[in-house]
């Protein structure tokens, strides 16, 4: 926990420290299903903006890339 403290005081602002709070999600998420963080970023990076809001929860990591 004291890492992730030191880390968020150079998030910028309040809206920056709520984004790295999301990716800090996102890579707990990962690593409880297995997922390689950067491998499931590089897969999902490209199709975030074609990806029609209905179907976001088909972003999300899952356990399908390893």
């Amino acid at each position: 926990m004291a890492i992730i403290r030191k880390n968020c005081l150079f998030a910028g602002n309040e809206a920056g420290g709520q984004r790295l709070a999301i990716l800090y999600s996102f890579a707990a998420t990962c690593k409880a299903n297995g997922i390689c963080f950067r491998k499931w970023l590089e897969d999902v990076l490209p199709r975030l903006n074609s990806t029609p809001a209905g179907q976001i929860d088909s972003l999300i990591p899952k356990g399908e890339v390893k």
